[in-house]
């Protein structure tokens, strides 16, 4: 299954610099490389680092309902841009706001952290990730209504939608560098995983300490969904749907799911991203869908029917 992932997201990548405004065709060399491979390479990245946290917060859980969204990390990558949008700074350099997400989200992911290397249970972990979440929704909010003018507050709604295109090579270079990091440390975690779900006595009689598994997998994720959110804005769903739908194809086994979900990340968000492409081509709208706005579409109907199940 990893080696037909791997096949169809090489695919997906070659459509994903083809494919344009105009249709299918090989686009002229600046095009090309000033913004058909960063944007290649932050949906790579991005859903990468997505599926693969989803996997392991669902594996560690033991709940198919997780998602990396639970622990904040995405919310304080977004605080952060907002405020580089607040003072000015997105205005005056171009790197300004990635920069400033994150470091959102290295300071949300190093309190997660801290309190993951004290938590007994993986829930206390989850709970401390939904408070953080909750305080870095209410900060944004306050800085969107304290906005200095419409102009910024119309800007900061449009980078909260999420979406990967008109990214620079330096904006995908600031966010790949990190979540592949990120993904080298979850990665690491199998073992600790399959271990974990025979739960945290037995994992702990293995070897496998469950406070120092959550400890990898916040920093892991931190660094993973943290950073693709530091560029991307917020793009939801992604680890949730891609777990559960790859779990009946490779199974129960959560670490036999890692690198499954890590490439079925990367080529759901790439397939996400030419739907988006192509959808002004073929449906009356006047500009590409939001990336963002698309996954939260096919991702709420998967989560009602899993929900429902």
């Amino acid at each position: 299954m990893t080696h037909r992932l791997a096949l169809l997201l090489v695919l997906l990548a070659v459509a994903s610099l083809l494919v344009g405004g105009a249709g299918l065709g090989v686009p002229p060399a600046a095009i090309l490389w000033l913004l058909r491979v960063p944007r290649t390479v932050l949906a790579v990245a991005v859903g990468a680092g997505l599926g693969l946290s989803g996997a392991v917060l669902q594996g560690a859980m033991g709940n198919r309902l997780a998602d990396p969204g639970l622990l904040g990390i995405g919310g304080c990558a977004s605080l952060g841009g907002a405020i580089a949008f607040y003072w000015g700074l997105a205005a005056a350099s171009p790197l300004a706001l990635p920069l400033a997400g994150l470091l959102g989200a290295a300071l949300g992911g190093s309190v997660l952290f801290g309190f993951a290397a004290r938590a007994g249970t993986g829930l206390a972990f989850i709970l401390a990730g939904v408070a953080l979440a909750s305080i870095a929704s209410a900060l944004l909010a306050l800085t969107m209504a304290l906005a200095p003018n419409p102009f910024a507050l119309a800007e900061l709604d449009n980078w909260l939608m999420g979406g990967i295109a008109d990214k620079t090579p330096m904006a995908a270079v600031l966010a790949a560098g990190p979540v592949a990091v990120g993904c080298a440390m979850l990665l690491r975690l199998g073992k600790r995983l399959d271990a974990l779900a025979l739960g945290e006595t037995t994992a702990a009689s293995l070897g496998f300490g469950a406070a120092a598994t959550w400890r990898w997998a916040a920093a892991g994720v931190a660094l993973s969904v943290g950073a693709g959110a530091a560029v991307a804005g917020g793009i939801g769903f992604v680890g949730l749907i891609v777990p559960n739908l790859l779990r009946p194809l490779v199974g129960e086994r959560p670490g036999a799911l890692l690198w499954p979900s890590l490439f079925g990340g990367a080529c759901l968000l790439l397939a996400a991203d030419l739907l988006a492409r192509l959808a002004p081509m073929v449906l009356p709208l006047h500009a590409e869908p939001q990336l963002g706005v698309l996954t939260a579409l096919l991702g709420a109907p998967f989560l009602v029917a899993l929900a429902r199940r």
